[in-house]
C-alpha cells in the first residue's frame, strides 16, 4: 500500500459496525484497508508473500482482523481460513485467528473444549447418525436441535420425542443435541452476552426473549447486565479455552441458579449491545487489536 504500514480488515460489506471499527484503528495512527474474504487466496510464485491479498501484494498487512468469514461452499471457506492460518504461519497477528474461528463455529468442538476444561456447560452430543440421536431424546426428553454451523439463533428446535428428529438432509447430515434449559423463573425467557476482549469483559447484556430462543435478532430486549460478576468471570475463561483474542459469548442460569456457558460466538456483532453499554466497544477492540500489532 504505498510503502504504508496498515492493517487488514476482513468483511463482506460495510455493515453497521466495520465504518466504528475502522475509525478507532485509525484514530490510533494505523490505517486500514477493508477487503472481502472472497477476494483473498493463496498465490505462491506469484507474489513476495504466497498470498493474494488486494492491497498487499508487496507486503504483509500489520496485522488483520476478522469481521466476518462469509458464506460459500466448503471449498471457498476452508480456502478463506486457509489464509488465515498462511497469516499467522508467517507471523501477522490474526484477530481472531483461524483455530479460534473453526473452534467456535463448530459448535460441538466448543462444547468438547469447554467440557475437557472443567467449565459448566450443558451436556452435548453430535452424530452423523439418526439412531443414537433418538436413543438420547428417548432417554432424556426435552432435548434442543441446532445446527452444527448456525447464529442468531436461526434453525433451533426443541424436540419432545424421538418421532420429532428431522431427517438428516435438513440438519446437513449432523445432529447437535444439547438438553433444553429451563428458565430460572417460569416465563422469563433471558439470557446473558459478555463481550470480552483481550482477556476481559467489557460489556455485558441480558436479553430478554418473547420465547425460550433469546436472541436480538429473533426479537430479544436488551438491558445492562454486570460485567464484572460470576458470569462474567465464567465468560472470560470460556474466550480463553478457545483462543479467541474476542468474542461474545453466551451463558444461561439453570433452575437452580448456576450459570452454564451455551456458546461461543468468535466474530460476534455488538449493535444491539452498544444500545444498552457504557462502553464504546469498537474501541476497546482497536485498543486491544493496536496493542497487540505494536507487540
Amino acid at each position: 500500500m504505498s510503502g504504508e504500514r496498515a492493517a487488514l480488515i476482513l468483511t463482506e460489506r460495510p455493515d453497521w459496525h466495520t465504518p466504528r471499527l475502522v475509525r478507532a484503528i485509525e484514530a490510533r495512527g494505523l490505517a486500514c484497508r477493508c477487503v472481502s474474504p472472497r477476494r483473498c487466496g493463496i498465490a505462491v510464485g506469484y507474489t513476495a508473500t504466497g498470498l493474494l491479498i488486494p492491497g498487499f501484494e508487496d507486503a504483509l498487512p500489520a496485522g488483520v482482523f476478522v469481521r466476518a468469514v462469509g458464506q460459500g461452499s466448503f471449498e471457498q471457506v476452508t480456502l478463506r481460513l486457509g489464509v488465515l492460518h498462511a497469516l499467522r504461519h508467517l507471523g501477522v497477528p490474526v484477530h481472531n485467528d483461524a483455530r479460534a474461528i473453526e473452534r467456535c463455529v463448530d459448535k460441538s468442538m466448543t462444547s468438547f473444549l469447554l467440557g475437557r476444561a472443567g467449565l459448566p456447560t450443558p451436556p452435548a452430543l453430535a452424530v452423523q447418525e439418526a439412531e443414537p440421536a433418538r436413543r438420547i431424546i428417548d432417554h432424556a426428553p426435552g432435548q434442543v436441535l441446532k445446527p452444527l454451523f448456525g447464529a442468531q439463533g436461526r434453525g433451533l428446535q426443541r424436540l419432545d420425542g424421538p418421532g420429532a428428529l428431522p431427517d438428516a438432509e435438513p440438519v446437513a447430515g449432523v445432529y447437535y443435541l444439547q438438553p433444553f434449559i429451563p428458565p430460572r423463573n417460569e416465563g422469563a425467557w433471558q439470557d446473558r452476552r459478555v463481550f470480552v476482549v483481550g482477556g476481559r469483559a467489557v460489556a455485558a447484556m441480558t436479553r430478554h426473549g418473547r420465547s425460550w430462543i433469546t436472541n436480538v435478532h429473533q426479537g430479544a430486549d436488551c438491558e445492562a447486565a454486570p460485567d464484572d460478576d460470576e458470569a462474567a468471570g465464567l465468560a472470560v475463561r470460556a474466550a480463553a479455552v478457545v483462543g479467541a483474542s474476542y468474542a461474545g459469548v453466551d451463558l444461561i442460569q439453570d433452575r437452580a441458579g448456576h450459570w452454564l456457558v451455551l456458546e461461543i460466538n468468535s466474530m460476534p456483532a455488538w449493535q444491539g449491545l452498544q444500545r444498552v453499554s457504557a462502553v464504546n466497544i469498537a474501541d476497546a477492540l482497536a485498543a486491544d487489536f493496536v496493542e497487540r500489532v505494536g507487540a
